[in-house]
């Protein structure tokens, strides 16, 4: 593609201001990753993302990046409060995809015997198609209304969980100023059925093992020790947070047009954050985040009891609380000092983590002496890793860091790749059970369609944006 970089240090690259652009981007990544980069359209994203109005410091990409729709998956932009914009594909599709990280009482040695019940009960008890069989769930329209606005903490009131969840969910688990009038009856439609569903493509339900602690003080904090069984949710608002997004982008491109915004990318479409069109899609946007809020909530329940069904143990001994949820598309409202002062600004984060530091009034008060945790999930057949924010990442990236692998394969690319082999054995001979609705969606997501998670996490450790503090191997994994 030729597009200019300079090398800042080992993991940052610059791209210079050029054109209509209003900022620098900045990526991390390293060198072997950035020649690749430069053979994709991603780097030109995280430029024309630098033209849009109102942004804030540079238009940044985190190391697990790659194509998206209009911004780059692993991208984050901020924008000021009275000349910036909101874009939904600066949030995504899947509004409010996020990860959840349980930690359990029990030892993988304990678990082990039991593994192959636990992954069966998991994938019965969870419904991973297209919509949910279960009998204890059927929504009204007046209550699918209640969980856009009320999230995670609609369904612990309604059992599904405890209000010490809440406690460890970014922003409690449920965005304010969500309407759920905002959400068309088309969306309804399509959640009602889902909440509660795993969903497919790369979305995923895991058992896993601590298998290495890096910060043992910061690990005692989390509750984390070695050998240790957790448990990791990774899904969002389902068909619901799509429609959403598919709705406003319609009613962007014309938005777009009206204020005269000009846009290298019509998938960046955009509203001033001061318009109605501006205020009325992060209020939709809300609402789906809440689903999605809801959504983790819900099978959170179904996994403590699915553990209870397998293992003939209560909730006192299996002790499978909540170590936090993050979302991982999304657009908040935030706080940041910038050239010395505060300002409000709307933090885009689409496909990253927030990842504020120790002290920080919104890192939960649990974790507050070691930063909120960061949980960055790799692929099915390597491991994940845990980490926690950090003060180089409230300072360099509005409070981000990456939120995953990130895709090295298209998906079409990891079918051609795994035809005619066995990727349930292959698994089964690491000692990892899988358990998934179709093989399509397996060959999909295979290892090799995604980067070496260890790698992609040594920069944003390198870079300071993130501080590492476990790595988790999968021992069962559930995909839809």
């Amino acid at each position: 593609m030729g597009m200019t970089l300079e090398q800042i240090d080992d993991c940052r690259w610059r791209i210079p201001r050029t054109g209509a652009m209003r900022t620098e981007g900045l990526v991390f990544a390293s060198e072997a990753m950035i020649g690749a980069l430069q053979q994709e359209e991603a780097l030109e994203q995280v430029r024309n993302v630098a033209t849009l109005p109102g942004i804030v410091g540079t238009s940044l990409a985190m190391p697990d990046i790659h194509w998206g729709y209009g911004f780059p998956i692993g991208g984050v932009a901020a924008f000021d409060a009275d000349s910036g914009v909101v874009s939904p594909g600066g949030v995504g599709y899947d509004i409010n995809c996020g990860v959840r990280l349980l930690r359990s009482a029990l030892t993988a040695e304990e678990v082990t015997p039991h593994l192959s019940g636990l992954a069966d009960a998991l994938f019965r008890n969870v419904p991973s198609g297209i919509g949910s069989q279960r009998r204890d769930l059927r929504l009204t329209v007046a209550e699918e209304r209640r969980v856009l606005a009320q999230g995670a903490r609609w369904a612990v009131a309604k059992g599904f969980g405890n209000k010490n969840d809440l406690e460890q969910i970014e922003e409690g688990g449920a965005l304010p100023d969500a309407d759920p009038d905002l959400v068309s009856d088309r969306a309804l439609e399509r959640g009602r059925a889902q909440l509660g569903t795993l969903g497919s493509g790369n979305h995923f339900l895991e058992i896993q093992r601590v298998d290495e602690i890096f910060d043992p003080a910061a690990a005692e904090v989390l509750g984390l020790f070695r050998g240790q069984v957790t448990v990791t949710i990774h899904t969002g608002s389902r068909g619901l947070g799509y429609q959403v997004c598919d709705d406003w982008i319609r009613t962007m491109l014309d938005a777009s047009r009206r204020y005269g915004i000009d846009l290298p990318d019509r998938q960046l479409c955009c509203a001033p954050l001061t318009s109605p069109e501006g205020r009325d899609y992060l209020a939709a946007m809300a609402a789906a985040a809440n689903f999605a809020f809801a959504n983790r909530q819900l099978i959170t329940a179904w996994v403590r009891e699915s553990f209870a069904q397998v293992l003939g143990k209560g909730d006192a001994l299996l002790r499978l609380s909540v170590v936090y949820d993050v979302c991982h598309n999304i657009a908040k409202w935030e706080t940041h000092q910038v050239g010395g002062r505060p300002r409000r600004l709307c933090v885009h984060r689409k496909g990253a983590t927030r990842a504020f530091p120790p002290g920080h009034p919104q890192t939960p008060a649990a974790y507050r002496s070691v930063g909120q945790p960061v949980l960055i999930p790799g692929d099915m057949g390597r491991y994940s890793f845990v980490l926690v924010g950090t003060s180089g990442a409230l300072a360099e990236t509005f409070g981000s860091t990456c939120h995953g692998a990130g895709r090295l394969l298209s998906r079409h690319a990891a079918k051609r790749l795994a035809r005619g082999r066995n990727i349930p054995a292959e698994l089964g001979s690491q000692g990892i059970l899988l358990r998934a609705a179709g093989g399509a969606t397996v060959a999909e997501e295979i290892p090799e369609a995604y980067k070496d998670v260890a790698e992609v996490v040594d920069i944003v450790a390198r870079a300071g944006i993130g501080h590492i503090v476990a790595r988790l191997r999968p021992l069962a994994v559930i995909k839809g």
